[in-house]
This record gives C-alpha cells, structure tokens and sequence, in this order.
C-alpha cells in the first residue's frame, strides 16, 4: 500500500466496507483508454474489509459477471501469481473456459509477437505493487491475435497486506489496425507527393533526351552511330515508361474513364494475360454476370490487372492456379474502415497460389521500389502502379496474404452512377440488336442471346437452314422486339440463353411471352450442369438446349418444337413428386 496516502486522497465506499485511491495523473496519456477520454476518477488501487471469493451472493458480484468488460483476479500470496478468479467476459474474449485459466499466469496470453518490454513494464509494476495501464499484443485460444487494453491495480486489506491484483481488459484491435492504416496512408501520400514531384522533373529531362537524340538519328550517317543512337533512345523509353508508372503510383496520371463492363473488358484481355504469364500458369476466370458499370480508364485497368498476374505469376516459380474473379460489393458501415465512402462498388479479385506475404511484407507491398525478388526480376513499381491507378479512380486497393497458401489482390470500383451510365458503357461492339433479316420462306424466330458471337452463330445457322430469324441481345430487347413483330410478321419460336445480364433472363421473358401468346414454343439454351436447370426451365415444362451444341442438335430442337406446335401437343405437367429415386 502507498504510504504518502492521504486521507482526502482516499475515497471510502459502503460506510467504510471498501476504499480506493482515484487514479487521478498517476496513469499516462498514451495508453487506450475504455471511457474514450481520460480516466481519473476509478480507483488505481484499493482496501476491503472482507477477503475473499467464496460469498458471491451479492448485487456486485452479479454486475461483475453482467458486464461485457473483461476482469480477473490474482493472487501474489499463491507462487507464479496465479489468475484466481475471471468473470465471464474474460472467457469471452480470450475463448478458453474457466477450469483452463484458473491457477496460471497470465503469461499464457503473450505470443510470439508480444512486446517483451511491455512485458517486463508489467511485470516491475506488479513487484513494485503499483497500478499501470498499457497496451499489449495477446492471443486468444485459437491463437488469434489482438491487442489488449489492461489496467492492473493491488487490492489490499485494512491492515496494509496485498490480497490480490485486479485486472480488467478491453479489445482495441479494430481502433489500431485503423490508426495503423492511417499512418500507412499518411505515410504513402508523402512518398506520392514526392514521386510526382521527381517523375515530373525527369520527364522534363527526358524529353530534352529524346529530342536530341531524334535529331542526331536524323542526321547521322554511320551504321555504328545509328546503333548507338538507337540503343539511348530505347533507355530514354525505358525511363518514359518508369516515370509513367511512378506517376501512376502518384495519382497523377491522366485518365480517360469511362463506363466499363469489367466482365467485358477482362474477357477481351484475356488472351494478352495467358501469353505474358506463360504454360506454366492456368489461368482461370470467374466473371459475374450483369455487374454495373464500373468509371475507370480501361488501359490503365488492364495495366494493373497485367501487373498484379505478373506478380502472381513469379510467386508461382512452379506453375500454379490464378484466379480473376468479379463481384459487387456493398458498403454501408464498414465503409470508413475501408476509407471509402458508403455505397456499392464493383470488385476485381486476382487469387494466386503461391508462396504468400508476412504481414509485414504485405504492409510494403505497394510502396514504389519495394520488392522480395531478386535484382532484375522486377523494379517493384507494380502494385505501386495498381494502387496508385485504383485510389485515382476513387476506389481501393486490398492484399489478403497467407504465407504458404497464397494472396488475393482486390480492387474496388465505385459504380457509374446515372449521369456517367448516361455516357454508354464501354463493351465490345455489339452485333445488331433486333435486327430483321432478310426474308425468306419458313418460321419466323426469334434467337435472344447475350454473346454477341454465339448470337451470330445461331444466326447464321438457322437463316442457312431457311427461317427467318430476329435477334436480340438481351430480355428486355427480345421482348420488346416480340411485342413489335406480333402484328407485322408473328414469331413462331422462341430461343432464348438461359442466364443473362439485366432485369430480365431466359425464365422470366419466356413467362412474359406465355403471358401475352400462350401457345408460342420456347426453346432455351445453358452452358450450366443441369441441377441448375432443373429448378428452374424444367420445373416449367421448358425445352433446354445444353452448350455447346452442333448444329445438327440445334436445328433438329427447333423442328421439334415447331412440329409440337403445329401438331397442337401439349406439354404434360411434371409431377411434384419427381421420377423415382434410389
């Protein structure tokens, strides 16, 4: 017990059962404090009148076991200073049960990353039998990690003997990940500041380079000087280049968005990505189907996603899985967390197999210059380049890695909101939509598929085979295109791809049809398995086409459905039970 206490410094509790001392300055700013403000009136230490922990019948008791703040007690009398008593939140937090904390030290909460100076800070405080609050990296039973707010006190009797120390705990993981997620930020908007500064400069420099050097390669004669020109000048390129990514990196890149079908826009560069990373690499895609449109500067997209499969590919040296996968993401209160505002955004996801990042590697990852590999197998300006294009393009750039097991890269988009949609969405250019063909005797179809090449296919196909056929890219252009026929040239056949983009797929158009011509055939067509089919098209009596199909198959369904018709064939109602099963 401090012997400078007072007694206007003591405060005494329940007509002198309890009495504490208020922490008042004795505890320092830096650590966390559970009040979020300074904490000066609980008491750093305390005196009972009645030792013990067998009465646990009173109203105390039960708010110590009521609350959501974590406490313990232990007991200097006992060797090792064991825990003797730890209330249920205690068990919460740290995940064990009461009969594997009782009787140990609280040591076994420290890991292979706690402080030991923080350590042995707690351990001078408990021999001097003084209160101190701090910060510690802890670990839960399962071994994750998280950072620990505690506050000990001594606990003592009335005749100055320590009985116990008091302890109470408090989870701040998310408030320092936060804290350390923007000091990284801070940390990268100078180091920004300062690449732009120099990529501006030396681009004024390589230009006077490259100009002096066209103008000597004009001029000179001699083989050996051409040689010689020829090679500064791809140098001088080289750095036109660097400077480009470091501007990159900087956000200060001039970029050309658009509304962007990343779907698309991945499909098409494609055949780029599987050429630059090589046999070894299997590439593997997982696009989402009807995504918004996403404003970004499709080159500078399709730079980053070659950057981030480039760094896939060499933490593979023996050939792997890379996984491109789009999504869409919605952000309401976790949005600050991510330093984004609320909203939905479209998701880019690149997952490799390779050798992964500790965590203090992947902090760096995006850093300019910094890199694992070895010299000349990369300038480290990579995921620098991607980050810096992501962040100017109002999005986000995230790296989950797992040593051993491999990194997943995300990049977040916001959507296109209505004014930018307004501007088109940048696509592959689309094969004519409902388009009339030229006229010819036989059937009159109707061929709705979202593919513009599959579209032509069909196309192509069934005109060759004597029907006149119209397209449409999409449900909603199919039924309006049925709608607009239905009086000047009725289609007689449906053909329809299952799964499309938009408000309207293969299901819901055909039931748009029925409900206007009830008697029309339809005929759809799936690349998927047929349990998906099988909940849907034919729990309604649909004809299903599976992809890839020949063309014989093709033109053999739709003679069958046309002869259905003509026949005036009704289609049985499946059971509700089902054919029989073993």
């Amino acid at each position: 017990m401090q012997q400078d206490d007072t007694d206007e410094q003591r405060e005494i509790e329940g007509g002198g059962q309890s009495s504490g001392i208020p922490a008042g300055d004795t505890l320092t700013e830096r650590e966390g404090e559970p009040t979020a403000g300074r904490a000066r009136r609980h008491w750093r230490e305390s005196v009972i009148t009645r030792p013990g922990l067998d009465d646990r019948s009173d109203v105390f008791f039960a708010a110590i076991e009521m609350t959501r703040m974590p406490m313990i007690l232990t007991d200097p009398n006992i060797d090792d200073n064991p825990i003797v008593f730890g209330n249920k939140a205690f068990l919460d937090l740290t995940g064990y049960e009461e009969g594997e904390i009782l009787g140990r030290n609280c040591r076994f909460l420290q890991g292979p990353q706690t402080d030991r100076e923080q350590v042995t800070e707690l351990r001078e405080a408990i021999a001097r039998h003084e209160s101190i609050a701090l910060e510690i990296l802890n670990y839960k039973r399962d071994g994750t990690p998280f950072w620990n707010a505690v506050f000990i006190g001594p606990v003592y009797d009335t005749t100055g003997n320590l009985l116990y120390f008091f302890a109470s705990q408090l989870d701040v993981t998310r408030r320092r990940e936060s804290e350390q997620a923007f000091q990284q930020a801070q940390k990268m908007e100078a180091i920004g500041q300062l690449t732009a500064g120099l990529a501006h400069d030396f681009n004024n420099l390589l230009q006077v380079i490259n100009g002096n050097l066209e103008l000597l390669s004009a001029r000179a004669e001699d083989e050996r000087q051409r040689a010689y020109l020829t090679r500064a000048r791809g140098a001088a390129e080289r750095g036109a280049k660097l400077t480009g990514q470091l501007l990159a990196f900087a956000r200060k890149t001039r970029l050309a968005p658009v509304p962007v079908d990343v779907g698309s826009c991945i499909t098409n560069f494609v055949d780029m990505l599987e050429s630059s990373l090589g046999r070894a690499v299997e590439l593997h895609l997982s696009l989402r189907r009807g995504l918004p449109p996403a404003v970004v500067d499709v080159e500078q997209l399709e730079m980053a996603i070659l950057n981030i499969a480039l760094n896939a590919r060499d933490a593979m040296p023996a050939g792997g899985l890379l996984t491109i996968a789009t999504g869409k993401l919605h952000l309401n209160g976790d949005a600050a967390a991510r330093q984004l505002p609320p909203g939905d955004y479209v998701t880019i996801e690149l997952t490799d197999e390779g050798e992964g990042m500790a965590p203090h590697v992947a902090e760096r990852a995006v850093e300019p210059f910094f890199t694992t590999k070895a010299t000349g197998k990369g300038t480290g300006l990579g995921l620098a380049m991607a980050s810096g294009f992501v962040q100017q393009s109002r999005g986000r750039l995230e790296i989950d890695s797992i040593v051993g097991k491999g990194t997943t890269v995300r990049m977040l988009f916001p959507i296109a909101t209505a004014d930018e949609r307004a501007a088109g969405i940048h696509a592959p250019a689309p094969a004519a939509v409902a388009e009339e063909n030229r006229p010819v005797t036989g059937a009159h179809i109707l061929v709705v598929e979202d593919s513009p090449d599959v579209l032509t296919l069909a196309h192509d196909n069934l005109v060759d085979a004597g029907y006149r056929v119209t397209t449409a890219e999409s449900g909603d252009l199919g039924l309006k295109a049925f709608e607009r026929l239905r009086e000047s040239d009725p289609v007689d056949l449906l053909f329809t791809d299952l799964v499309m983009p938009g408000s309207m797929n293969g299901i819901r158009l055909a039931e748009a049809v029925a409900a206007i011509d009830p008697d029309l055939p339809v005929l759809m067509t799936t690349g998927y398995n047929e349990e998906l089919v099988a909940e849907g098209p034919l729990r309604l009596g649909r004809d299903v086409l599976g992809k890839p199909y020949r063309k014989a198959e093709l033109l053999d369904r739709i003679a069958q459905a046309l002869s259905n018709r003509r026949a005036g064939t009704e289609r049985r109602n499946v059971s509700e039970f089902g054919a029989a099963e073993e």
